[in-house]
């Protein structure tokens, strides 16, 4: 079975693209929605206590206080430790997702395959490419409390984009438009 991993920085259309790979009948993994998950396990979550003890993050149930979790994002130091300790559960939830799929290839999109050398996992990474601009204007349209000053802010936590696109196998570059892509 071929691994494909599908990154790119924010708002360069890696969600529009994975719609894509499905309809041609390659499952897909979502990272980000399937970590999300993790916060809601008790195993995990009883895991995470150990790594990250720090009450203002646990709920006095025992469950995570999301609100406290979300603002810490904003050190990344904490956030960078966060990912270390997720990324590997992500990738063993993979790995048994994959091997429950009947096809010759998966993929997995995540926005930070190479910023935390997940990229080893993969047989195959392609990079989801657009302007700076229209990556702006597509984060706004969805987001559209998020100033354009967040966004860049957003955009330089980031990996260049140039360089993913320098380490892909194959990038494809998103347009406005579906014809714009062709």
């Amino acid at each position: 079975m071929v691994k494909i991993g599908l990154t790119g920085g924010i708002g360069t259309g890696k969600t529009y693209l994975s719609t894509h790979f499905r309809d041609m009948g390659i499952p897909v993994y979502y990272a980000d929605d399937e970590a999300k998950k993790l916060y809601r396990q008790p195993s995990f979550l009883s895991e995470m206590r150990k790594e990250f003890p720090d009450e203002r993050l646990w709920l006095p149930d025992g469950s995570l206080n999301l609100q406290a979790l979300s603002q810490s994002f904003e050190n990344e130091e904490f956030l960078h430790q966060l990912s270390l300790f997720v990324h590997p559960f992500v990738m063993r939830d993979f790995e048994r997702w994959a091997a429950e799929q009947d096809t010759h290839a998966v993929m997995m999109e995540s926005a930070i395959l190479y910023e935390y050398g997940l990229d080893k996992y993969f047989d195959k990474i392609i990079v989801a490419d657009a302007s700076e601009a229209l990556r702006v204007k597509r984060v706004q349209a969805r987001n559209p409390h998020l100033t354009e000053a967040d966004i860049r802010q957003r955009m330089s936590r980031q990996m260049p984009q140039e360089e993913k696109c320098s380490r892909a196998d194959l990038v494809v570059c998103t347009g406005e438009t579906y014809q714009e892509m062709l």
